[in-house]
Parts: C-alpha cells; sequence; structure tokens
C-alpha cells in the first residue's frame, strides 16, 4: 500500500524550533517527528511512501534517507511554491497508485488505518476521510454523516448551536482512489482538497471513517510538549513507550547521569547531570546536555548540547541544540528558545517568550 504525506509547510508557529530544521524532522522524544507517522504507517502495511515537501526540503532528505531505517521506501515530490494540500496532491500525480493514503506531516496518532481501508473497500468508497470526536469542536470544521457513513455535509466554523449534535473533525488521514484526480485542476494549481474537492464529491462516493484512538495537531510549543508528555506516559502506542514501560519508566545512558531522576524522562548519551540536580518528570534530554549544579527541570525538553548553569530552573519549556544558559536562570511557561542562544546569568523568561537563534541576552538582561 503507498501513502502521500504532506510535508511542505514552514511550521511558523513552532518557530524557532523550526527557524533551521525542517518540521517534519524536528526531534520529538529523541528521533524525527515524522519517525512517528512512518512507523505508524509500516504497521498497517504501508511500504511506499511519498514526501511532498517545500520549505527546507533538502534538510528533510538528509534526515530521513531512503526510508530503509524505518523499513520503508521513500520517494520525494518538491513543490515549486505553496500549492495548498489539493494541489500537492495533484503535483505527485504521476508517482501515485490507484488506491493510497493521503495524510497531513503535523499530526502524531495511532489510530486504526487498516479497519478504514476495510471500510473503504466495503463501501466502494472514492475517498474516505479519517473523522476523529473531539471535545470542543468550535475550533475546527465539522463533518455530518449518515448512518451508511457517507458524508452529507461539512460544517465550517460552525455556531454553538450547529455542533451540539456533532462532534467530527476531519483527522486529515484519507484513502483515495486515484480516479479523483482527474476531476481537479490542472498540477501546478493551488487547490484545497478540504474546501475544493471533498465538498465536491459528497453524494458521489465520499465517507468518512470514525477513527478512535490517539490524534494530536503537534503544530503549536504547548501541543509539542503535549506530544512528549503523551508519548513519555504511553498515552499514545510508539516504540519508544513500549521501552519505557519495560524500563521502570526512565530511559537513561550507561554514565553521567547524578541528580534525582523522575519518571517519566529519557535521557541522551553523553549528558552530564550534576548530583544535586533534579531531573523530571516529563523531561526529555538530548545528547550531550549538560546540567549544573542545583539546577532543576520539569516538564521540558533540551535538545543535543544544550547546556544549563547552576541553580537554573526550567519548567514547561523547549530548548534548542547548542544553547547555553547561565546561572540562577528561571524559564517557565512555554518559553521557546532557538538553536545556539546564550542567555547569560539572572535572566527571567516566562508566558510563551521567543528567543530566536543566534540570540545573545547578558546578565540579567530580561526579567520577564
Amino acid at each position: 500500500m503507498q501513502a502521500l504525506i504532506l510535508a511542505g509547510g514552514q511550521g511558523t508557529r513552532l518557530r524557532p524550533l523550526t527557524s533551521n530544521v525542517p518540521k517534519p524532522v524536528v526531534p520529538l522524544v529523541g528521533r524525527p517527528f515524522i519517525g512517528y507517522m512512518l512507523d505508524w504507517l509500516q504497521s498497517h502495511g504501508v511500504d511506499d511512501i511519498i514526501m511532498s515537501c517545500g520549505f527546507l526540503a533538502d534538510g528533510i532528505r538528509s534526515v530521513l534517507g531512503d526510508g530503509s531505517d524505518f523499513g520503508v521506501r521513500l520517494r520525494y515530490v518538491d513543490e515549486p511554491r505553496p500549492l495548498g494540500t489539493g494541489g500537492a496532491l495533484k503535483y505527485a500525480q504521476e508517482l501515485l497508485d490507484e488506491r493510497f493514503f493521503m495524510l497531513n506531516g503535523d499530526v502524531l496518532t495511532d489510530i486504526d488505518l487498516t479497519t478504514q481501508l476495510r471500510q473503504h473497500e466495503q463501501t466502494g468508497a472514492r475517498a474516505t476521510l479519517a473523522l476523529m470526536a473531539v471535545e470542543d469542536p468550535s475550533a475546527y470544521g465539522l463533518v455530518r454523516c449518515r448512518p451508511d457513513h457517507s458524508i452529507r455535509e461539512f460544517l465550517e466554523k460552525p455556531s454553538q448551536e450547529q455542533w451540539i449534535d456533532i462532534n467530527l473533525v476531519n483527522a486529515g488521514a484519507y484513502i483515495l482512489e486515484r480516479e479523483i484526480l482527474t476531476e481537479m485542476a490542472p498540477a501546478g494549481s493551488n487547490i484545497s482538497i478540504e474546501r475544493d474537492v471533498f465538498p465536491k464529491l459528497v453524494d458521489r462516493g465520499l465517507f468518512g471513517y470514525e477513527a478512535i484512538g490517539y490524534w494530536l495537531d503537534i503544530g503549536t510549543p504547548s501541543r509539542y510538549l503535549q506530544a512528549t508528555s503523551d508519548i513519555l506516559e504511553g498515552n499514545v502506542s510508539t516504540a519508544i513507550g513500549k521501552s519505557l514501560r519495560g524500563s521502570g519508566m526512565r530511559l537513561l545512558p550507561a554514565h553521567g547521569v547524578g541528580g534525582r531522576i523522575a519518571a517519566p524522562v529519557v535521557i541522551g548519551d553523553g549528558c552530564e547531570i550534576a548530583h544535586d540536580a533534579v531531573i523530571g518528570g516529563r523531561v526529555v534530554l538530548g545528547r550531550g546536555v549538560k546540567i549544573g549544579p542545583g539546577a532543576r527541570i520539569e516538564s521540558s525538553v533540551l535538545l543535543d548540547g544544550a547546556s544549563i548553569g547552576a541553580r537554573t530552573q526550567l519548567t514547561d519549556v523547549i530548548i534548542s541544540s547548542d544553547v547555553e544558559i547561565g546561572e540562577r536562570c528561571h524559564l517557565s511557561g512555554g518559553v521557546m528558545v532557538g538553536d545556539h542562544v546564550r542567555i547569560g546569568n539572572e535572566n527571567v523568561l516566562a508566558a510563551g517568550a521567543r528567543v530566536f537563534p543566534g540570540v545573545v541576552l547578558p546578565d540579567g538582561g530580561i526579567k520577564f
């Protein structure tokens, strides 16, 4: 089975984490984010995957290669400019089989694609959209289906009165028959599959599959941290989660880890942690991270090579690669720090502040 993954976005809501790194290969609990999607697809029999790329496409290729590390065949299509979800599909048409999955590349999920495919075949659908029930559907477009699973209508930005009887949203996982591409505008056109294609297929072979399981768009800092926590705690099915459960919820290197380490936690090779530091829970440290005496790290992600000074406290923050944070600093509340930043002693950052790559803050420069 084949899949097309849309991976051309710039990840602007995740900057500075995505300033220099393409969003699909941003590290998430020790591996490229898109790796979780590749594992998920492979577990459902998908072995041929096409990546539709745009922003920093070479960076995606250099990390993922030909897909052999993930047990799949990976090929790439570079959009000449942003073409929309439908435009990316049409642009990749020469590589597509008669039936294939199409997926948004910014979702962490474990929904059952095998059952979705079975329903697609049983209904004779031309397109089957995975739908997820959400508690608060006010921020999403809603989908209303008939008892036979055929889609009756789409509701964009519905009022509360409209969504009170329905809470199904588009989960960004589709099974498509290639024939629907013949009804689309020519390759190179800007097309939204959600607005320009699917509404025209209502009553013409368009079905919904009500999925269950875990589903999260990781496109914001808070959702990135939520995804990290959910992987660590096993709320979504992943290989890393299984390894954690088999290791007392702590994955640690053999040497260099002192201090008090609270589960769940993942600590990379080459880390150096002072004997009186406190780490965890819900913490991920990349390779070669250094944590100074008396430092405290909670519910945070520190990527490769970060260095944290003595008595500094980090809570609910994302620290990119090769960052140096001085002594007695306090960072909290969704702060994001980009690559190669230098933060001097006694700085205080909070409330979602973002420090972009290469910035240098002097001692006491910010008291947020």
